[in-house]
């Protein structure tokens, strides 16, 4: 009985949760944003990716980011640097953010600004390779890092964040030259898991294959104009 009540405990969650994130995209769709949610385990570099992210494209998107971290403003205090409206949530013991916090997120972006101008938001969510991709934020896609220093074993041994991922970023690709990491089987584990989702071997250090992140965020972008466009005729 008491798995029972557990399971139906847990169900009852994630389905309230998939209801708070339907009406967040509903927001996100009505003023033409993109929202991307971007997931890892602590240390694999969410924030840094953002920093370049934010550094490169910052010029040509407006671009706004959620921040999700269980104390501290620590990373979004770096990415306010960029000069982008950065709204920082503290989650206390839980481990990732869930529909309900970004809608306070969303409510403070709409309050202090003009929602419908912005092409995308980034939600950072908590460093965790297994809360964060169970519960959706309002996301139009997932995105998930995964470090060299990792292995080659975290795709079989998590593999829900890498089945829900559209785009995989393996990160620190400069140290791949001092561990001993196979990059292939890397990769053809997380093709076991997900055989459609976009890879992107990357450094943020070096540079290498950040091109390649921002032309796929740039595209998800694109594939928004229309429906964005059609918005600001409508209104």
């Amino acid at each position: 009985m008491h798995q029972t009540f557990d399971a139906a405990l847990g169900i009852n969650l994630l389905h309230a949760n998939q209801e708070g994130a339907d009406h967040n995209r509903e927001h996100f769709d009505e003023w033409g944003i993109i929202c991307l949610n971007v997931m890892s385990s602590p240390g694999a570099g969410k924030t840094v990716l953002l920093e370049r992210t934010l550094a490169a494209l910052s010029s040509e998107l407006k671009i706004a980011v959620i921040e999700g971290d269980m104390t501290t403003e620590l990373d979004a205090d770096r990415l306010r640097k960029y000069n982008v409206p950065v709204i920082a949530i503290n989650t206390g013991r839980s481990c990732h953010l869930d529909s309900k916090m970004v809608a306070g997120g969303i409510h403070q972006l709409s309050y202090q600004y003009n929602p419908a101008e912005f092409d995308l938001v980034l939600v950072e969510n908590v460093g965790n390779l297994v809360c964060p991709a169970e519960f959706e934020v309002g996301e139009h896609a997932k995105v998930a890092l995964l470090s060299l220093t990792e292995g080659e074993d975290k795709p079989l041994k998590y593999p829900v964040m890498f089945q829900e991922a559209d785009c995989l970023l393996i990160t620190k690709m400069d140290l791949a030259p001092h561990l001993d990491v196979d990059v292939d089987r890397i990769v053809a584990n997380v093709r076991q898991m997900n055989p459609h989702v976009a890879i992107v071997p990357v450094s943020a250090k070096t540079g290498e294959g950040l091109d390649a992140w921002f032309d796929w965020v740039r595209f998800q972008i694109k594939r928004s104009a229309p429906a964005k466009q059609q918005l600001s005729v409508v209104h």
